[in-house]
C-alpha cells in the first residue's frame, strides 16, 4: 500500500518514515501539480503547483494508515500556512494526499481531532491523489548520504524542536 504526504522538505521528513517499523520504502517526489515530470529546480522556485512529497510504501498487517497519519501529523506543523519551518513557499506548505474513500476517511477524522484539541483548524490541504513524480537519486536516502548537511538542515530550520507547534496551544 501507497501513502503520500506533503510534509515540507522532504528530505527533513523522510527518515521519520523511513525508520518506522512496517514501512517497506519511502520515495522523495514531488505532487499536486499540473505539469508533467516537474525538476526539482522548479518546485522549488515555486513554478509548477507541485509540493514536496514522499511516497511511503507500506504493510498494513504491521502499521495502519492511521498510524502514518499520527506520525505526520507528529512530525510537521499544523499551523504554519506559509510552508514549514524555514522553507516557505506553496512547494512547502503540507498535504495529504488521498487514494481511497477510506483515507479520506481517515483524513477527516484526524483533521477533526486537531480541530478540536487546538481549538483552530490545521493548515493541511486535503486533496485526491492524482500523481507522483519521483525526484532525482540525489534526493532519496539523503539523510543516509549526507548526514552532516542533513544535521544542518534539521537544526537550521528549527525541525530539532519536536512538536513545537503543540506548545502555542
Amino acid at each position: 500500500m501507497y501513502a503520500y504526504f506533503a510534509g515540507g522538505c522532504f528530505w527533513c521528513i523522510y527518515k521519520v518514515f523511513n525508520e518506522t517499523k512496517g514501512v517497506i520504502n519511502v520515495r522523495s517526489g514531488y505532487s499536486g501539480g499540473d505539469e508533467i515530470n516537474p525538476s526539482y529546480e522548479d518546485v522549488k522556485k515555486q513554478l509548477t503547483g507541485h509540493r514536496e512529497t514522499i511516497k511511503v510504501e507500506y504493510n498494513s498487517n504491521i502499521i495502519s494508515y492511521d498510524e502514518l497519519l499520527d506520525i505526520y501529523m507528529d512530525n510537521v506543523d499544523l499551523y504554519d500556512d506559509g510552508g514549514q519551518y524555514i522553507d516557505r513557499g506553496h512547494s512547502y506548505t503540507l498535504a495529504l494526499y488521498y487514494s481511497n474513500d477510506l483515507e479520506l476517511n481517515s483524513i477527516n477524522n484526524i483533521m477533526d481531532k486537531y480541530t478540536k484539541e487546538y481549538n483552530k483548524k490545521p493548515y493541511v490541504s486535503v486533496e485526491p491523489f492524482k500523481s507522483f513524480y519521483e525526484a532525482s537519486q540525489e534526493h532519496q536516502d539523503y539523510y543516509l548520504k549526507n548526514p552532516e548537511a542533513f544535521s544542518k538542515e534539521i537544526i537550521e530550520s528549527g525541525r530539532n524542536i519536536a512538536c513545537k507547534w503543540r506548545k502555542k496551544k
